[in-house]
């Protein structure tokens, strides 16, 4: 049984994949269980490659650029597993991070989801949490979407810590295809349709740095934030509007078999 584990990566980002493989490196999960380590170029380059770990667990993909939601929709291809984890490239797990993950929704056919606390890595070494987590604890449908609205479209818990079913996650087509906020979009689809989870031990080291893309000015300007944020939320509303939920409700008449 295998968690698959995805990262999109740009030529700027890759010389932080070792620091990344070292975190997988350390985690530890139950008799039966291992990791794949999906890596997607966000590009065609000869920039990134030199950086790919050496290690039959991790496999190494290029394609058109298009940004990196499309980069990690793409690589779902070669992820074979059960779960999907997010990890981008310049970010760090923490020692047992995959474990309280897959721990969570073993335990919990009803989730479909899990995210984890954040602490931002910053240029000296040092770590900053954030304030007003939310109590470790199930995460109520529709919470993630009011509480985004409700808090100048902030999340309450952080997209870039999805550990998520593969199933539910290809039935939602992936990552949105949007230049930025394309974890987010995805993040309140998943609220729309399944309970998830949020582990208050922290789980990702979120590096702060000077060429990370959420740092750029495209990423702040206002008429294309308006624009990310109103077709996230849209998508969101429509899935609830939908009434289709995760897991499937008992007793619901099944659709039609395909090939």
């Amino acid at each position: 049984m295998r968690i698959t584990v995805v990262t999109a990566v740009h030529a700027p980002s890759a010389r932080f994949l070792p620091e990344a493989h070292k975190s997988l490196c350390e985690q530890w999960l139950p008799d039966g269980w291992e990791w794949r380590w999906v890596i997607q170029e966000d590009g065609r380059t000869d920039d990134v490659r030199p950086y790919v770990p050496d290690d039959a667990r991790v496999s190494f993909h290029q394609g058109r650029p298009g940004g990196p939601g499309i980069a990690r929709t793409i690589a779902l291809a070669h992820a074979d597993g059960e779960y999907v984890k997010v990890l981008d490239a310049d970010d760090r797990l923490t020692p047992g991070a995959l474990a309280r993950d897959l721990a969570v929704l073993e335990a919990d056919r009803t989730l479909g989801w899990a995210t984890c606390r954040v602490l931002d890595l910053l240029p000296d070494g040092s770590m900053a949490g954030f304030p007003g987590d939310p109590a470790e604890g199930p995460v109520e449908r529709g919470s993630v979407l009011r509480r985004w609205k409700e808090n100048g479209f902030r999340a309450p818990v952080h997209p870039a810590t999805l550990f998520v079913r593969r199933d539910l996650l290809t039935a939602l087509g992936g990552w949105m295809a949007l230049p930025a906020s394309e974890d987010t979009g995805l993040l309140l689809a998943l609220d729309a349709v399944s309970r998830g989870w949020f582990t208050a031990e922290p789980g990702l080291l979120y590096r702060k740095w000077d060429g990370q893309m959420t740092g750029q000015a495209e990423h702040v300007d206002p008429a294309e934030r308006d624009a990310r944020m109103a077709v996230a939320e849209s998508r969101a509303r429509a899935l609830a509007d939908l009434a289709w939920a995760y897991p499937a409700r008992a007793g619901r008449e099944e659709g039609p078999q395909l090939p």
